[in-house]
């Protein structure tokens, strides 16, 4: 486990994403027949509907962020909008691509991955993203965080396939912890509605090689994340690695996850954790 205090920096993985795809591509060419029809934890996909998501979601972020390409105009007016928008765009991709032969859908995948590797190492990580990250909270994002948004795309979608499978995991610090770190990025915005004492620190605790410590602490301007402190924590919470990642894309129970992990102290603060939703949709 990481055991520095987490959270404080940004996190600059482009690189990553050219070895998660690698360990993608390798995975599909690996799945026999009956395997793509396997179910998955994502509710009503199967493990070529996964496969056509990651493929419909690299083409369409090269095609918007990196050509400019915008067929349709779409006017966002809620929270609420941008989720229907984006469940309505990974209905219809995975509509098409489901339908391609495993070994077209590879071909294509594999160019497609490299060319957005390409794109996002060449991006500026401190410059500012086409797209924020709205489970975040945040109206407008820097390219690091964007990028490392797609990283945790990339990597959980995977690991939803070898979950399905019986294939081992890509749980790795090099490639996991990344993907840990952003996920718990959006605890912030979970937590904008719970306003308990200023100083108030809730601290998060992934348990494992790839894991780390998080301390989420109530300023004046709201939540976000602290250095090392004397104070304790009012709540303290322990989620095994092997469980996070299902955690904060909804691929376990909410009641399911509080049985398997650990919670000290103040319980009201500590399950606001387990309400954070890392992924659109």
């Amino acid at each position: 486990m990481n055991e520095e205090v987490c959270g404080l920096e940004p996190i600059l993985c482009a690189p990553l994403l050219r070895r998660v795809d690698a360990e993608l591509i390798g995975l599909l060419r690996e799945l026999r027949p009956d395997e793509w029809d396997l179910s998955t934890v994502a509710p009503a996909w199967k493990v070529r509907d996964v496969a056509g998501h990651l493929l419909d979601t690299v083409l369409r972020k090269l095609s918007l962020v990196r050509d400019h390409c915008f067929v349709e105009n779409s006017t966002i007016r809620s929270p609420q909008g941008v989720v229907d928008l984006v469940n309505r765009l990974n209905h219809e991709g995975v509509t098409v691509y489901r339908r391609l032969s495993p070994p077209v859908l590879i071909e294509i995948m594999e160019t497609a991955c490299r060319q957005s590797a390409d794109f996002h190492e060449s991006l500026d990580p401190f410059a500012p993203a086409v797209f924020n990250v709205s489970w975040a909270g945040e109206s407008a994002s820097l390219n690091w965080f964007d990028t490392a948004r797609e990283l945790t795309e990339r990597w959980h979608h995977q690991q939803q396939i070898r979950f399905a499978t019986n294939r081992p995991g890509i749980m790795t610090p090099e490639l996991y912890h990344p993907v840990l770190d952003c996920f718990v990025r959006g605890l912030p915005y979970a937590f904008r509605d719970v306003e308990p004492p200023f100083g108030t620190t809730v601290q998060l605790e992934i348990a494992g090689n790839c894991g780390g410590t998080w301390l989420l602490k109530r300023r004046d301007s709201g939540w976000g994340f602290a250095g090392p402190s004397e104070t304790m924590p009012v709540a303290r919470v322990v989620i095994p690695q092997e469980l996070a990642w299902r955690v904060f894309t909804k691929g376990i129970d909410r009641r399911e996850a509080l049985a398997h992990s650990s919670l000290e102290g103040d319980r009201n603060l500590g399950e606001r954790v387990f309400h954070l939703t890392a992924i659109v949709g």
